[in-house]
Protein backbone atom coordinates (compact mmCIF):
# COMPACT_ATOMS: atom_id res chain seq x y z
CA UNK A 1 0.00 0.00 0.00
CA UNK A 2 1.19 3.01 -0.95
CA UNK A 3 1.96 5.45 2.08
CA UNK A 4 2.30 9.24 0.93
CA UNK A 5 0.18 11.03 -1.96
CA UNK A 6 1.31 10.26 -5.27
CA UNK A 7 0.25 12.86 -7.28
CA UNK A 8 1.79 16.26 -8.15
CA UNK A 9 0.55 20.09 -7.14
CA UNK A 10 -0.23 20.70 -10.47
CA UNK A 11 -2.73 17.96 -11.19
CA UNK A 12 -4.33 18.70 -7.87
CA UNK A 13 -4.96 22.19 -7.97
CA UNK A 14 -8.29 22.94 -8.70
CA UNK A 15 -10.98 23.50 -6.34
CA UNK A 16 -13.71 21.38 -4.62
CA UNK A 17 -16.95 21.86 -6.44
CA UNK A 18 -20.87 21.86 -5.10
CA UNK A 19 -20.84 17.90 -6.26
CA UNK A 20 -18.44 16.88 -3.58
CA UNK A 21 -19.12 15.90 -0.26
CA UNK A 22 -16.66 18.51 1.32
CA UNK A 23 -19.31 20.58 -0.12
CA UNK A 24 -22.09 18.53 2.03
CA UNK A 25 -20.37 18.45 5.36
CA UNK A 26 -17.33 20.72 6.10
CA UNK A 27 -20.08 23.79 6.05
CA UNK A 28 -22.76 21.89 8.33
CA UNK A 29 -22.91 24.15 11.22
CA UNK A 30 -22.88 20.96 13.61
CA UNK A 31 -19.15 21.32 12.82
CA UNK A 32 -18.66 24.28 15.36
CA UNK A 33 -19.88 22.36 18.26
CA UNK A 34 -16.59 20.49 17.88
CA UNK A 35 -14.23 23.73 17.14
CA UNK A 36 -13.01 23.33 20.43
CA UNK A 37 -11.64 20.32 19.77
CA UNK A 38 -10.10 21.37 16.73
CA UNK A 39 -8.08 24.01 18.19
CA UNK A 40 -7.23 21.51 21.40
CA UNK A 41 -5.70 18.73 18.64
CA UNK A 42 -4.14 21.73 17.00
CA UNK A 43 -2.29 22.78 19.98
CA UNK A 44 -1.60 19.21 21.26
CA UNK A 45 1.36 19.29 18.23
CA UNK A 46 4.02 21.26 20.32
CA UNK A 47 5.43 23.06 17.17
CA UNK A 48 1.79 24.15 16.46
CA UNK A 49 1.49 25.34 20.07
CA UNK A 50 4.84 27.51 19.80
CA UNK A 51 3.56 28.91 17.03
CA UNK A 52 0.58 30.09 18.56
CA UNK A 53 2.36 30.99 21.77
CA UNK A 54 4.63 32.87 20.36
CA UNK A 55 2.87 34.32 16.92
CA UNK A 56 -0.94 35.07 17.86
CA UNK A 57 -2.89 36.47 20.20
CA UNK A 58 -4.70 33.59 21.95
CA UNK A 59 -4.67 34.45 25.25
CA UNK A 60 -5.83 37.77 24.49
CA UNK A 61 -8.66 36.48 23.23
CA UNK A 62 -9.08 32.86 22.65
CA UNK A 63 -12.57 32.29 21.15
CA UNK A 64 -11.85 35.39 18.62
CA UNK A 65 -8.38 33.74 16.80
CA UNK A 66 -10.14 30.51 16.99
CA UNK A 67 -13.61 31.69 14.96
CA UNK A 68 -11.48 34.44 12.80
CA UNK A 69 -9.84 31.32 10.97
CA UNK A 70 -13.28 29.88 9.99
CA UNK A 71 -13.69 31.94 6.91
CA UNK A 72 -10.40 31.95 5.23
CA UNK A 73 -10.31 28.24 4.89
CA UNK A 74 -14.57 28.31 4.27
CA UNK A 75 -12.76 30.35 1.33
CA UNK A 76 -10.77 27.69 -0.19
CA UNK A 77 -13.61 25.27 0.40
CA UNK A 78 -16.45 27.50 -0.81
CA UNK A 79 -14.50 29.75 -3.32
CA UNK A 80 -14.42 28.32 -6.89
CA UNK A 81 -12.06 29.76 -8.99
CA UNK A 82 -10.48 32.39 -6.14
CA UNK A 83 -9.70 29.09 -3.96
CA UNK A 84 -6.27 28.31 -5.16
CA UNK A 85 -5.33 32.45 -4.68
CA UNK A 86 -6.88 32.04 -1.43
CA UNK A 87 -4.94 28.95 -0.52
CA UNK A 88 -1.73 30.31 -1.35
CA UNK A 89 -2.50 33.96 0.95
CA UNK A 90 -3.31 31.88 3.47
CA UNK A 91 0.15 30.10 3.01
CA UNK A 92 1.79 32.82 3.04
CA UNK A 93 0.30 34.14 6.36
CA UNK A 94 2.25 31.34 8.08
CA UNK A 95 5.76 32.27 6.52
CA UNK A 96 7.20 34.03 9.27
CA UNK A 97 5.64 31.96 12.10
CA UNK A 98 9.01 29.75 13.19
CA UNK A 99 10.85 29.48 16.29
CA UNK A 100 11.90 26.96 18.62
CA UNK A 101 9.74 24.85 20.82
CA UNK A 102 9.51 24.38 24.62
CA UNK A 103 11.90 21.46 24.18
CA UNK A 104 14.19 23.46 22.09
CA UNK A 105 12.95 22.37 18.62
CA UNK A 106 12.89 24.19 15.83
CA UNK A 107 9.43 24.52 14.03
CA UNK A 108 8.04 26.14 10.97
CA UNK A 109 4.33 26.70 10.39
CA UNK A 110 5.20 25.51 6.73
CA UNK A 111 6.99 22.70 7.40
CA UNK A 112 4.94 19.70 5.71
CA UNK A 113 4.27 18.34 9.75
CA UNK A 114 2.93 21.36 11.12
CA UNK A 115 0.76 22.67 8.17
CA UNK A 116 -0.97 18.69 7.36
CA UNK A 117 -1.37 18.41 10.84
CA UNK A 118 -3.35 21.20 11.51
CA UNK A 119 -5.31 20.39 7.83
CA UNK A 120 -5.85 17.22 9.14
CA UNK A 121 -7.67 18.21 12.28
CA UNK A 122 -9.87 19.98 9.78
CA UNK A 123 -10.62 16.94 7.67
CA UNK A 124 -11.16 14.74 10.63
CA UNK A 125 -13.23 16.96 12.36
CA UNK A 126 -15.74 16.01 9.18
CA UNK A 127 -15.48 12.99 10.14
CA UNK A 128 -15.77 13.40 13.93
CA UNK A 129 -19.49 15.99 13.47
CA UNK A 130 -20.90 13.49 11.51
CA UNK A 131 -19.78 10.33 13.92
CA UNK A 132 -20.93 11.97 16.88
CA UNK A 133 -23.97 14.67 15.32
CA UNK A 134 -26.16 13.20 11.98
CA UNK A 135 -25.00 9.70 10.43
CA UNK A 136 -21.65 7.90 10.56
CA UNK A 137 -19.71 8.08 6.77
CA UNK A 138 -19.51 4.85 5.11
CA UNK A 139 -16.56 3.26 4.31
CA UNK A 140 -16.92 4.72 0.82
CA UNK A 141 -17.46 7.84 1.69
CA UNK A 142 -15.05 8.69 4.22
CA UNK A 143 -12.62 7.64 0.76
CA UNK A 144 -14.26 10.00 -1.03
CA UNK A 145 -13.79 12.70 1.67
CA UNK A 146 -10.31 11.91 2.15
CA UNK A 147 -9.59 11.94 -1.33
CA UNK A 148 -11.15 15.57 -1.97
CA UNK A 149 -9.04 16.45 1.12
CA UNK A 150 -5.73 15.67 -0.95
CA UNK A 151 -7.22 18.43 -3.74
CA UNK A 152 -8.33 20.91 -0.98
CA UNK A 153 -5.09 20.82 0.72
CA UNK A 154 -2.74 20.96 -2.54
CA UNK A 155 -4.56 24.61 -2.85
CA UNK A 156 -2.43 25.84 -0.17
CA UNK A 157 0.89 25.24 -2.36
CA UNK A 158 3.03 23.12 -0.36
CA UNK A 159 4.67 20.10 -0.94
CA UNK A 160 2.30 16.57 -1.14
CA UNK A 161 5.09 14.58 -0.17
CA UNK A 162 3.98 13.71 3.22
CA UNK A 163 0.35 13.36 2.63
CA UNK A 164 -0.90 10.25 2.95
CA UNK A 165 -2.31 8.19 -0.52
CA UNK A 166 -4.94 7.44 0.78
CA UNK A 167 -7.53 6.83 4.11
CA UNK A 168 -6.69 4.03 4.95
CA UNK A 169 -2.99 5.60 5.52
CA UNK A 170 -4.47 8.66 6.87
CA UNK A 171 -5.83 6.53 9.52
CA UNK A 172 -2.32 4.89 10.62
CA UNK A 173 -1.08 8.59 10.61
CA UNK A 174 -3.96 9.88 12.83
CA UNK A 175 -2.87 6.96 14.99
CA UNK A 176 0.22 7.18 15.22
CA UNK A 177 0.08 11.03 16.07
CA UNK A 178 -1.79 10.73 18.75
CA UNK A 179 0.12 7.91 19.85
CA UNK A 180 3.26 9.31 19.51
CA UNK A 181 3.23 12.74 18.50
CA UNK A 182 0.89 14.89 20.61
CA UNK A 183 2.07 15.79 23.92
CA UNK A 184 0.31 17.94 26.80
CA UNK A 185 1.79 21.36 25.76
CA UNK A 186 1.59 24.78 27.96
CA UNK A 187 -1.18 26.19 25.50
CA UNK A 188 -3.38 22.77 25.65
CA UNK A 189 -3.04 22.83 29.15
CA UNK A 190 -3.82 26.47 29.67
CA UNK A 191 -7.46 25.84 27.86
CA UNK A 192 -8.32 22.66 29.77
CA UNK A 193 -7.50 24.19 32.99
CA UNK A 194 -10.66 26.94 31.99
CA UNK A 195 -10.54 30.82 31.91
CA UNK A 196 -12.71 32.57 34.24
CA UNK A 197 -11.97 35.84 32.41
CA UNK A 198 -12.78 34.84 29.50
CA UNK A 199 -13.59 38.04 26.89
CA UNK A 200 -16.23 38.35 24.43
CA UNK A 201 -15.04 37.07 21.28
CA UNK A 202 -16.41 40.06 19.64
CA UNK A 203 -17.68 43.16 21.13
CA UNK A 204 -21.49 43.00 20.14
CA UNK A 205 -21.53 39.81 22.80
CA UNK A 206 -19.96 42.12 25.50
CA UNK A 207 -22.37 42.56 28.56
CA UNK A 208 -25.99 40.53 29.73
CA UNK A 209 -25.71 37.96 26.62
CA UNK A 210 -21.90 37.14 27.53
CA UNK A 211 -22.96 36.60 30.88
CA UNK A 212 -25.37 34.13 29.66
CA UNK A 213 -22.76 32.59 26.91
CA UNK A 214 -19.60 32.43 28.42
CA UNK A 215 -20.80 29.24 30.58
CA UNK A 216 -20.81 27.61 26.80
CA UNK A 217 -17.55 28.74 25.58
CA UNK A 218 -15.43 27.85 28.48
CA UNK A 219 -17.04 25.10 30.61
CA UNK A 220 -18.87 23.59 27.83
CA UNK A 221 -16.62 24.18 25.06
CA UNK A 222 -14.40 22.17 26.72
CA UNK A 223 -16.12 19.48 27.78
CA UNK A 224 -17.07 18.97 24.47
CA UNK A 225 -13.59 18.91 22.98
CA UNK A 226 -12.31 16.27 25.85
CA UNK A 227 -15.42 14.17 25.06
CA UNK A 228 -15.11 14.08 22.06
CA UNK A 229 -11.39 13.14 21.94
CA UNK A 230 -10.28 9.37 20.70
CA UNK A 231 -10.33 8.02 23.66
CA UNK A 232 -7.23 6.74 23.25
CA UNK A 233 -6.03 9.96 23.58
CA UNK A 234 -7.98 10.91 25.97
CA UNK A 235 -6.38 8.38 28.42
CA UNK A 236 -3.23 8.49 27.35
CA UNK A 237 -3.12 12.51 28.43
CA UNK A 238 -4.95 11.10 30.93
CA UNK A 239 -7.98 13.85 30.63
CA UNK A 240 -11.01 12.85 33.19
CA UNK A 241 -14.02 11.55 31.62
CA UNK A 242 -16.65 9.69 33.55
CA UNK A 243 -19.59 7.41 32.56
CA UNK A 244 -21.60 10.47 33.48
CA UNK A 245 -19.85 12.98 31.51
CA UNK A 246 -20.86 9.95 28.18
CA UNK A 247 -24.03 9.60 29.36
CA UNK A 248 -24.36 13.48 28.64
CA UNK A 249 -22.76 13.79 25.85
CA UNK A 250 -24.81 10.55 24.43
CA UNK A 251 -28.17 12.92 25.22
CA UNK A 252 -26.17 15.95 23.65
CA UNK A 253 -26.10 13.96 20.57
CA UNK A 254 -29.77 12.67 20.57
CA UNK A 255 -31.03 15.52 21.29
CA UNK A 256 -28.72 17.60 18.20
CA UNK A 257 -30.20 15.03 16.05
CA UNK A 258 -33.84 15.58 16.42
CA UNK A 259 -33.05 19.52 16.44
CA UNK A 260 -31.49 19.05 12.94
CA UNK A 261 -34.34 17.24 11.10
CA UNK A 262 -36.74 20.39 11.86
CA UNK A 263 -34.41 23.04 11.03
CA UNK A 264 -34.53 24.88 7.73
CA UNK A 265 -31.61 24.09 5.50
CA UNK A 266 -30.64 27.83 5.78
CA UNK A 267 -29.76 26.99 8.86
CA UNK A 268 -27.60 24.19 9.23
CA UNK A 269 -24.88 25.61 6.86
CA UNK A 270 -22.33 28.64 7.56
CA UNK A 271 -23.49 31.65 5.79
CA UNK A 272 -20.81 31.35 3.26
CA UNK A 273 -21.29 27.85 2.66
CA UNK A 274 -24.68 27.83 2.39
CA UNK A 275 -24.34 31.06 -0.06
CA UNK A 276 -22.21 28.81 -2.56
CA UNK A 277 -24.55 25.81 -1.97
CA UNK A 278 -27.50 28.23 -3.54
CA UNK A 279 -25.88 29.82 -6.10
CA UNK A 280 -24.96 26.39 -7.57
CA UNK A 281 -28.52 25.06 -6.70
CA UNK A 282 -28.04 22.84 -3.84
CA UNK A 283 -29.21 24.76 -0.92
CA UNK A 284 -33.00 23.16 -1.58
Amino acid sequence: MQTTCPVSDTQTLRPLGPDSLTWRYFGDLRGLLLISRVGLLQNLHPGLAAGVQEHSDLFVNPWNRLLRSISPILAVVYGGEQAPATGVQIRDWHRQIKGMDAQGRRYHALSPELFYWAHATFFEGQIAAQALFGTPLDEAKLERLYQESIQWYALYGLPMTTVPADYKAFQLYWQDMLDARLEMTGVARWYLDGNKSLPAPYAWMRGPLWWLLRPLFDQGARWLAVGSLPASLRQRLKLPWSAKDQRRLDGLSRLVRALWKVLPRRCRYFPQAYTALRRAGKAV
